[in-house]
């Protein structure tokens, strides 16, 4: 009956322990909500380069990063030189003559994905997004928001 005992309570224990991991656990993080709509990949803004400078809505810290259009992906200098998340498929659509884009880009070695939504009206950019870290044990997010421009900054040292 000892045996039967000891079952039981290893039983319970291992349920416990299981019900705390679970606690731990993070809930789901929404990444970037991008406005529905027809968009398409019609490389509306290849050829472009727009030198953004944007703050980290939760902390302030300032951000700095050029964005490059080619061959109908796009690409954040910044975060190729985080991760090399490399080049990324970019859709548009035209509403009352703004250009709206987004990118869904992700890093090939962590669990990091960055969702981009901006409009560009002559050579002015204006940006959201979010930058989501998900693990199994913690979820964490940078919302940041951005404008800029496709005139280099006149300090070499904007783009990082």
């Amino acid at each position: 009956m000892s045996q039967i005992l000891q079952v039981a309570a290893i039983a319970m224990a291992t349920v416990g322990t299981g019900a705390a991991t679970m606690t731990v656990m993070k809930p789901e993080m929404a990444d970037l909500a991008v406005p529905e709509g027809d968009w398409s990949a019609d490389k509306m803004l290849d050829g472009q380069s727009y030198y953004i400078e944007g703050v980290d809505l939760d902390s302030g810290t300032a951000l700095l990063d050029e964005l490059v259009f080619r061959d109908g992906t796009f690409q954040s200098v910044n975060c190729q030189t985080y991760c090399d998340f490399g080049w990324s498929n970019y859709q548009t659509k035209v509403l009352d003559d703004v250009i709206h884009f987004t990118a869904t880009t992700q890093c090939p070695d962590a669990p990091h994905t960055v969702v981009w939504y901006g409009t560009v009206t002559e050579d002015q950019m204006q940006l959201a997004g979010t930058w989501t870290t998900r693990r199994w044990y913690w979820n964490h997010q940078i919302r940041f928001s951005a404008e800029g421009s496709t005139t280099p900054p006149i300090d070499p040292n904007v783009t990082g």
